[in-house]
């Protein structure tokens, strides 16, 4: 329970992190008077930091170890708040988004390091493996709700950059948080501390597993390519979403964004008995249409009130599948492959983080930020169709 609780404590920090860019952007847009498309290079140096991180990640957790490997990741976390906290020149911000998506990476799956050693960590547990996935991922949501409520204070005033020095200070607590609880152990180590022994399963070739033949192996299970191309869309159509309030709901589109957040922590905690009662694969189906159906509302019907109780409600729809994605990847990939695969799975994931919202910035400044809903709505029914083709069970190929 300790182990966990410390990765819900980095998955807030990363809720933070990703909740506070929307009602900052206008604010950072107009600080370095650069337009859409260019504030854009945020996102894409950010998506840079993610892919780099899921694509080493592999290589470091063979080579350092899970506990190792969090607290680099933490580090990278707290040197992206520090150079973001005076207001630097527009292109040391531009590196500190780079920082911020590799360190993330590297701690845990949903936003770099971290984020696939946390997901691989939680999805190596036997005991209510499901449930914990959707609390990890719902700490995720907090952070991202509390985030926006503050970031929008300090959008409004002079020395708005101020907000990362909260987020420092949160860094540092991650850090000592992280070097206290895990002692900068190996995985295998930890969950023999909880009783649990590692699961041992090899290849049956007797080809020994080195980083190389490991990479190989992830890349010829055809389910890695569905997943990591379900997890590049769902994860921009998520972050487009609440940017979209953000550049039409005016000064007070922050709190619009912590719904968004705070219906997505919702859906992932409040629909978990639905889930295991309809069945994770069908019920990704009924959630994806329904967002549909509520995106279409916020296409149609020119109400601020409307859109932002949508946008709640979507939040919630799409809160689940992420966590639900993590899972059904544990039951897909080999054991000692699931770490390293689902680093890249979420690591290729967070890249639609950069590329959809560089594309709607691309498209909102040709066309305006109305056409932007056609392509949210596109993009959704396009998750339906690469979920059907999602494999049901493991399966390898030669």
């Amino acid at each position: 329970m300790i182990h966990f609780a410390a990765l819900c404590w980095c998955f807030i920090l990363e809720g933070w992190n990703d909740g506070s860019v929307g009602p900052l952007l206008p604010v950072i847009q107009a600080y370095y008077s650069v337009g859409f498309a260019v504030v854009s290079l945020l996102f894409v140096f950010n998506c840079c930091g993610f892919v780099i991180g899921a694509g080493i990640n592999i290589w470091l957790n063979e080579r350092l170890g899970f506990g190792k490997v969090m607290v680099l990741g933490s580090l990278l976390q707290l040197a992206t708040y520090a150079i973001q906290s005076p207001a630097p020149p527009f292109p040391a911000m531009v590196l500190s988004f780079f920082l911020a998506g590799l360190g993330m990476s590297l701690q845990a799956t949903y936003s770099g390091i971290q984020n696939a050693q946390a997901n691989g960590f939680v999805g190596s547990l036997k005991k209510n493996k499901s449930t914990k996935l959707m609390m990890l991922h719902a700490s995720y949501g907090l952070g991202a709700f509390c985030s926006p409520l503050i970031a929008t204070q300090f959008s409004q005033t002079r020395h708005w950059s101020f907000h990362y020095i909260i987020s420092c200070g949160i860094a540092v607590s991650n850090t000592t948080v992280l070097c206290a609880v895990f002692r900068l152990k190996r995985q295998e180590e930890l969950l023999k501390e909880t009783g649990q022994e590692p699961n041992e399963e090899r290849p049956s070739n007797g080809v020994a597993l080195t980083s190389n033949n490991l990479y190989r192996q992830i890349f010829n299970i055809n389910a890695v390519h569905y997943l990591a191309l379900f997890a590049f869309i769902y994860v921009g159509v998520e972050i487009v979403t609440f940017i979209i309030r953000e550049r039409d709901g005016g000064a007070s589109a922050g709190y619009i964004s912590s719904g968004f957040f705070g219906g997505l922590t919702l859906g992932r905690l409040g629909l978990i008995y639905i889930n295991k009662k309809v069945g994770e694969r069908r019920v990704v189906f009924i959630y994806v249409l329904l967002s549909i159906g509520l995106e279409i509302t916020i296409w149609f019907v020119p109400s601020i009130i409307e859109n932002a109780v949508a946008v709640s409600f979507i939040g919630a729809m799409l809160g689940p599948l992420f966590p639900i994605l993590v899972g059904y990847g544990a039951r897909v990939l080999p054991p000692y492959l699931f770490t390293g695969g689902m680093g890249w799975i979420t690591g290729v994931g967070t890249a639609g983080s950069a590329a959809l919202p560089f594309i709607t910035g691309v498209l909102a400044s040709k066309y305006g930020i109305k056409s932007l809903q056609p392509f949210l709505v596109a993009m959704m029914c396009t998750l339906v169709g690469i979920w059907a083709v999602v494999p049901k069970g493991r399966r390898i190929a030669s």
